[in-house]
């Protein structure tokens, strides 16, 4: 009975690798031809540029940087390491 305990959870386990994270971590990008020209010259290099959205919380730029484990949203900056945001309009 221990046994096949052990190989029904070997079983499952193996099972689970083989699932895709894609459906997961796919986010909806805004495209690199409604980013201002100005912001590729202005981000530092390293940033995944294209797809860069502007968040309405801080009104700044962000980017994803797509680890080995996740796809986190970042700051992007410029080469002195500020953020790169737009003046508010009020």
């Amino acid at each position: 009975m221990k046994f096949r305990s052990l190989f029904i959870l070997a079983g499952v386990l193996i099972n689970a690798g083989c699932g895709s994270m894609t459906a997961r971590t796919e986010t909806a990008r805004t495209g690199a031809e409604s980013l201002p020209p100005d912001l590729f010259a202005l981000a530092a290099p390293g940033q995944d540029v294209a797809s860069a959205r502007l968040l309405p919380e801080d009104n700044c730029y962000w980017y994803e940087h797509r680890g080995p484990v996740e796809t986190t949203l970042l700051p992007l900056t410029t080469i002195e390491g500020r953020p790169i945001c737009m003046q508010s309009q009020a």
